[in-house]
């Protein structure tokens, strides 16, 4: 699986950050990480075990539950429990020129040229998503890496892509740190992508 397993038992659990809640700093403020994984991730996961509860989708896996819900409260806080999974657990601490290498390095630059430009490409989708959602790197069947975007709780998954990574751009993952300086944002979490964990992701 690319992510630590989110079921235990019967429930939808909350995934464990691989770092202390201040070491994403600058970048990500612990102030931030308290309120964005504390309280947000939190409440979503509450309430999805909540819906799903005497469900077809109780004691499934989370990934399950947003390839299959329809669209509504179920998909969107299970949509939302696994990015965020996946989000808080891409991260390390910070690291000036922090770049991909190996594999990692070689797919990106295979599939758009280099690794600056798809980082520009990247920025410029997470940048121009109108409102509230995503921006995705994820991998089609063939093994192509693409970059999408979703609008609220969507997930690559949907589509039929493995996401590798994800970078949220609703308010509440910056505002505390940046305001509406979205695209500042954006420029600083390079920073802070732990590419192993992105390149585990890859099929």
């Amino acid at each position: 699986m690319f992510l630590t397993k989110l079921l235990i038992v019967m429930n939808i659990q909350m995934p464990t950050l691989p770092y202390a809640e201040n070491a994403l700093e600058p970048v990500i403020s612990e102030q931030t990480i308290a309120f964005h994984y504390g309280k947000h991730l939190q409440n979503y996961v509450n309430t999805l075990n909540t819906l799903i509860a005497g469900t077809e989708f109780e004691g499934k896996h989370v990934e399950e539950i947003v390839t299959s819900a329809p669209d509504g409260a179920i998909f969107n806080n299970a949509g939302q429990t696994l990015n965020h999974a996946l989000y808080f657990q891409q991260f390390k601490a910070p690291v000036k020129g922090n770049e991909p290498t190996g594999k990692m390095a070689e797919v990106l630059t295979r599939d758009f040229g280099s690794v600056e430009n798809f980082k520009k490409e990247f920025a410029q989708a997470a940048a121009t998503l109108f409102g509230s959602g995503w921006a995705w790197l994820s991998q089609d069947k063939d093994g192509k890496l693409i970059i999408t975007k979703e609008a609220n709780a969507g997930n690559p998954l949907r589509h039929g892509l493995t996401p590798l990574l994800g970078l949220d751009v609703w308010e509440h993952a910056y505002y505390l740190d940046y305001q509406n300086r979205r695209v500042d944002h954006i420029a600083a979490v390079w920073d802070i992508i732990d590419w192993t964990v992105v390149e585990g992701r890859l099929k």
